[in-house]
């Protein structure tokens, strides 16, 4: 509940930011190049700001809801996970490191499967933002489908794709999205700075997971 009415302060997007950042704070840094040993995901922070990333997409609507659902159900999956054993699994890398050795990374309900997904939702959500501040006076239509279709719809099987192109039909148009992002003291300007923060922090992230996940042959996974 803390953390919910601090964000009643401020946007999603700005709090996204302070996640980020502290985030790359925690990150070990150094100039050891061997992967497998030194990728970090801070498990916390990297689901905080995933927590935030469903806020953000609530504001789209009811067109959002299955990707909603399936961010939701990979958080829970992960931090049962991580309260397992918190110390072992305050990095997420360890978590797929001991799926891998198990043979279980690829199977059934698995955390690595998880995270594969939360990646690709967050590929998502940043695709569309950078698409918004580019052009905020395109068609929310058109800014969410060239952004599925980047990220998410490579991966998605008939069912999925099929359950998408049903919900682009319940898409606000995007001046009532960027009030439903904007805090009542924020203005335009204040907004699209504060998202093109996000996305510097967000890209260079992104890449590193997308790194970790073909590190450990999990990057070609698809749904149904």
């Amino acid at each position: 509940m803390k953390r919910t009415r601090e964000m009643e302060k401020g946007s999603e997007i700005q709090s996204a930011i302070e996640e980020l950042s502290m985030l790359i704070e925690l990150k070990p840094t150094g100039d050891n190049l061997d992967r497998t040993t030194t990728a970090h995901i801070p498990t916390r922070p990297f689901l905080n700001v995933c927590n935030l990333v469903i806020q953000v997409l609530d504001k789209i609507g009811p067109t959002m809801a299955v990707l909603r659902q399936d961010i939701n159900q990979n958080i829970q999956r992960l931090e049962m996970r991580c309260d397992s054993d918190p110390s072992t699994y305050s990095n997420l890398v360890e978590i797929l490191k001991k799926e891998a050795d198990e043979g279980n990374a690829r199977k059934g309900a698995s955390c690595s499967k998880a995270f594969v997904w939360l990646a690709r939702s967050l590929d998502f959500t940043g695709a569309l933002l950078q698409r918004l501040v580019a052009d905020p006076g395109q068609k929310m239509e058109q800014l969410v489908e060239e952004s599925y279709g980047i990220t998410l719809k490579p991966w998605h099987g008939w069912i999925s794709t099929a359950a998408y192109k049903v919900s682009l039909k319940l898409l606000p148009d995007n001046k009532t999205f960027i009030n439903l992002l904007m805090p009542k003291d924020e203005t335009d300007d204040n907004l699209k700075e504060h998202m093109q923060t996000f996305i510097s922090l967000l890209v260079p992230f992104l890449e590193e997971i997308h790194s970790i996940l073909i590190l450990y042959g999990l990057d070609r996974l698809k749904s149904t």
